[in-house]
């Protein structure tokens, strides 16, 4: 958990840091500026469509009794898409565009269930539902 942390927080900056630079280098420092604010501005536009069509899914089941569990994995993607998206840097926003395009999306999915699957059959997290209403 440490070493996640320790990537997260210092390697994947410094990493993003090196990348602009490389980048400025290039082609030149206000493209690269320009790239940084145009995937922002797009990232969030693209945010708000796939939250809202994640939230009108959520609704939909809900509506028809049915658990979202499926739905409530791409809200959680979508979150993290777009908490990467603002955060500036290439790395962090191809990452953040791979799980805000619905194809990408599908593909993470598939690995999240699986890790969270086999965390479940050993033991390694617990979830616990509660069923029914209780009278205050």
């Amino acid at each position: 958990m440490f070493l996640t942390l320790l990537a997260l927080f210092v390697i994947v900056p410094f990493v993003e840091l090196y990348i602009l630079i490389e980048l400025g280098k290039s082609i030149g420092a206000l493209p690269t500026l320009g790239i940084v604010v145009i995937t922002g501005i797009a990232g969030a536009a693209l945010a708000k469509q796939q939250g809202l069509g994640v939230w009108q899914r959520i609704r939909t089941e809900l509506s028809y009794g049915h658990m979202p569990g499926d739905v409530l994995f791409d809200g959680m993607l979508v979150l993290i898409g777009s908490v990467l998206l603002l955060t500036p840097g290439i790395l962090t926003d191809i990452t953040g565009f791979i799980l805000l395009i619905p194809p990408g999306r599908f593909i993470v999915k598939k690995y999240v269930k699986a890790w969270v699957d086999k965390k479940l059959q050993s033991g390694q997290m617990t979830y616990y539902t509660h069923t029914g209403f209780d009278e205050y």
